[in-house]
């Protein structure tokens, strides 16, 4: 007996795989396959931005904090620069959309970072100063 995809996601993409790989396309639950893979595409997106704001919260901490500058800071940014080329060498036609990524990125960057440094949003520029390529080579320095 079929599973339902709302009844159990998992079991239910077990046995579209195996459909798949039996060739038995014309059991497939083509809709819902479709909305997984869109989905699967928007989750890695996602992510990206989600580290590209990691990383670029933590070099607007590193210019405007230089005084609080340290080492947990150092490995966040090694980190996260880490991270976004592991996505982007999983998923390299993300790059193509690096600029709207980017200022996603950065208005969450931005937001948090006021957050952590106990600074206006204001306090920082109200677009990302930062290029992606500047961004993923950047060294942060030992003091």
């Amino acid at each position: 007996m079929p599973t339902h995809y709302d009844q159990d996601a998992y079991a239910w993409a077990l046995e579209q795989a195996a459909l798949l790989r039996s060739g038995k396309l014309d059991q497939l639950d083509i809709e819902h396959l479709a909305e997984e893979i869109e989905s699967m595409g928007k989750s890695e997106r996602r992510a990206l931005i989600s580290q590209l704001a990691r990383l670029l919260m933590h070099l607007l901490k590193w210019d405007h904090q230089p005084e609080r500058r340290s080492r947990s800071w150092r490995l966040s940014i090694q980190d996260a620069q880490a991270k976004v080329a592991r996505l982007l060498e999983d998923n390299p036609s993300l790059r193509a959309t690096m600029p709207e990524l980017m200022a996603k990125a950065y208005e969450d960057a931005r937001r948090a970072a006021a957050i952590e440094t106990d600074m206006e949003p204001d306090s920082f520029p109200g677009e990302c100063l930062y290029g992606f390529d500047e961004t993923m080579a950047f060294v942060p320095e030992e003091h």
